[in-house]
């Protein structure tokens, strides 16, 4: 067993870089959209996952939350399993928590064209700071 000295040395020599890819991995090609029937509706879409995932871009340990995307479809819709892989293309993406959420609405306002749509991306609590992050937009 390690004295507390001992351990002190062996706790310093963990600190390493893990491997992040960079926003360039960020998986757009495979988002899909269908057609909405009902686009003289203002329907309400609401999508909520637990098992959001990237890094963290200096030291490359993880950061988990929950995204919560809320839109107004205009003349198209989300595919929900594209979008699970799209989101799973996050997973070592060395990103910062106020650039994923921006970066998520830019791709999937690109993708439908809402009429409005927001996300917010609530992390987990990570070195005793719980951090949520909103974005919104509104068509013209």
């Amino acid at each position: 067993m390690a004295t507390i000295p001992e351990l002190k040395n062996q706790y310093q020599s963990l600190d390493r870089q893990l491997p992040v890819r960079t926003e360039e991995d960020i998986d757009t090609a495979c988002l899909l959209a269908f057609q909405y029937e009902y686009p003289e509706q203002d329907t309400q879409v609401a999508i909520d996952t637990d098992e959001f995932t990237a890094v963290c871009p200096w030291t490359g340990l993880p950061d988990y939350g929950v995204l919560h995307i809320d839109y107004v479809p205009d003349q198209s819709c989300i595919e929900l399993k594209s979008l699970k892989y799209y989101l799973l293309s996050y997973r070592d993406v060395g990103i910062v928590q106020e650039h994923a959420v921006n970066r998520i609405l830019k791709d999937l306002v690109a993708l439908c064209q809402p009429r409005r749509m927001k996300v917010t991306l609530d992390y987990k609590v990570r070195g005793g700071i719980h951090t949520a992050v909103s974005v919104e937009y509104q068509a013209s």
